[in-house]
């Protein structure tokens, strides 16, 4: 049970925040389409970080003398790069929006067909192949906090809740879940977010109020890239083993669907990511998920064909949108052009 809930919720996490990425676009009147290309720069800018880190001395004599705080500081620092990356690339999708008032779809789509050749095109000529990765071991050894990192025997028992949320976990998990929390309260508890989500609303009597659509359009697509490009990397260096591909498994749009399914809303995204992830962790370790606890893999014996495990996420998203999305309520002005001189 302990390996299922932590390999949900690693898979969970990404598609969270990157959802909450969709939403702070989304409430502002920008439909965000751009989050899979978004994430796909950001687990490259991130991995690349990481590349560009290792080769300095003073991270590689930290890794040699086991100093995990040093490597925590270095994977920290590698998520806000990548997190500012990502917000500079989604000002593509800002400026084609906002300015230039172009159809909203078509400029998140051709975000999404640029990032993957744009990455694809870098990782050749720096590391002539179609992957990047660290230059040096795996993302386990390098940023994995297990019992003994915390100063605890390697025999060591922490009980269910020790072994499940201090042992072989991501530092960038619970950044990620504290992140999605503060955010939340940003967007639903102060005046910053109710103006955001006015923007989203009726526009143009958030302007007679004197609120600046424009710059309230922008500040909510330039969080919403920077949420994305967080997430990619979050997702390369916990499920990808630091390593980027110029792929992220459809995971960004899985957020767009997990985003319908909560209905913008918060704590309805948190319980559909962690659905979502539930699926997706079975479809990646079905052989090895024991449930009772008793050393029998069940998935593993029923004799299902792999293939139909890899499916089971995309076929969730499916029937679950089929079912609710009558039911989601869009923000009103959502992929509207804002005229200012239209009332």
């Amino acid at each position: 049970m302990t390996f299922l809930i932590q390999q949900t919720l690693l898979y969970a996490v990404p598609l969270m925040i990157v959802a909450l990425a969709g939403v702070f676009a989304e409430r502002s009147g920008i439909i965000n389409l751009a989050l899979e290309g978004i994430m796909i720069f950001g687990a490259f800018v991130g991995v690349l970080f990481i590349r560009i880190m290792q080769g300095m001395d003073v991270f590689q004599a930290a890794f040699a003398a086991k100093n995990w705080m040093a490597l925590q500081g270095m994977e920290l620092l590698a998520m806000a790069v990548a997190a500012l990356l990502g917000a500079v690339f989604s000002l593509l999708l800002s400026f084609a929006s906002v300015n230039l008032r172009a159809d909203q779809t078509i400029g998140g789509t051709a975000l999404n067909l640029m990032a993957p050749a744009l990455v694809l095109f870098l990782i050749r000529i720096i590391a002539n192949q179609n992957t990047l990765q660290m230059t040096e071991g795996d993302a386990a050894s390098w940023f994995m906090i297990k019992k003994t990192t915390l100063g605890f025997d390697r025999k060591a028992d922490l009980g269910f809740l020790g072994n499940t949320l201090l042992h072989q976990v991501y530092l960038a998990t619970y950044v990620c879940i504290i992140l999605f929390i503060v955010l939340s309260i940003l967007l639903y508890k102060t005046r910053f977010g109710l103006r955001l989500r006015s923007c989203g609303e009726n526009p143009q009597a958030a302007d007679s109020l004197g609120i600046n659509v424009y710059r309230m359009r922008y500040a909510g697509t330039t969080i919403s890239g920077a949420l994305a490009g967080m997430g990619g990397f979050v997702y390369a260096l916990t499920t990808a083993n630091c390593a980027s591909t110029g792929d992220v498994a459809g995971f960004g749009f899985l957020a767009l669907a997990v985003m319908i399914f909560g209905n913008w809303k918060p704590g309805n995204i948190a319980g559909a990511a962690i659905l979502f992830g539930l699926f997706k962790c079975v479809a990646a370790s079905y052989a090895s998920i024991d449930i009772n606890g008793d050393g029998v893999y069940m998935l593993a014996t029923l004799g299902i064909s792999s293939h139909v495990y890899r499916m089971l996420p995309y076929i969730i998203t499916l029937v679950v949108l089929a079912f609710t999305s009558k039911k989601s309520r869009v923000p009103k002005a959502e992929g509207i052009p804002y005229d200012k001189g239209q009332r």
